[in-house]
């Protein structure tokens, strides 16, 4: 099985494509557009949007390439048993987790504005993994999933950076997995976290894994169709 060779930071990882996952985190209506929970916060959503992109650029170059490709979504059961009252106090008491919104109650499963959005929505077959908390190991099957399929390395995009991402990426990290963040398909509602964030990840040789970004990734992956 050929390897591909993905440029980046702190130093090339080579990977092997069929070992390799996708993940993009979070990437849903209700963080990106107006009206949903990341606005009810008094964030600018409009600055997420810089990672839509590449989002679909790395997407695409993982569908061509069979990767195994997983989306997540933040979100609380309808009844909100699984949302924890530390959580759902923030923010305004009329904007919160489970208030009605525009695209309906707040990052709550089934409403619309918990669904991903339309620019990376899921192909069928593709993993679509309902996380009720940051990271997207907690509470949910993503590691038996992983490891049915023998992932060994995780393509880490989505929002936010600082956040979801940052969280899935450590608890990868603690399991044993290379996980690298594709700086440009992440995106902050602080710019300044999400330079800071991306330095954390590969400081010290790497601490938690790897930086690189979707152009790399496509072209590794090219090259690895080319090889073939």
């Amino acid at each position: 099985m050929p390897e591909s060779l993905l440029a980046a930071e702190p130093a090339p990882l080579a990977f092997h494509p069929a070992r390799a996952a996708l993940v993009i985190i979070d990437m849903q209506r209700d963080f990106l557009e107006p009206g949903g929970f990341g606005e009810t916060l008094g964030n600018d959503v409009s600055l997420l949007q810089a990672a839509v992109g590449p989002c679909q650029a790395a997407l695409a170059a993982a569908r061509a390439a069979g990767l195994l490709v997983i989306h997540t979504r933040e979100g609380h059961r309808p009844d909100m048993a699984d949302a924890p009252p530390a959580k759902v106090e923030r923010g305004a008491p009329t904007a919160r987790i489970g208030c009605a919104g525009p695209m309906g109650r707040i990052l709550i499963r089934g409403e619309p504005g918990h669904d991903i959005i339309a620019e990376l929505y899921p192909a069928p077959g593709e993993v679509v993994l309902d996380k009720p908390g940051k990271g997207a190991f907690y509470q949910t099957d993503l590691e038996i999933i992983l490891k049915n399929r023998g992932i060994d390395t995780l393509l880490v995009a989505g929002v936010t950076t600082e956040v979801c991402v940052h969280t899935t990426i450590r608890e990868g990290n603690d399991r044993g997995y290379r996980c690298v963040a594709l700086a440009d398909c992440c995106a902050s509602y602080f710019p300044e976290f999400h330079r800071i964030g991306l330095e954390m990840i590969k400081a010290q040789g790497g601490i938690f894994g790897w930086v690189s970004g979707s152009s790399a990734l496509t072209a590794a992956l090219a090259n690895k169709a080319e090889a073939a």
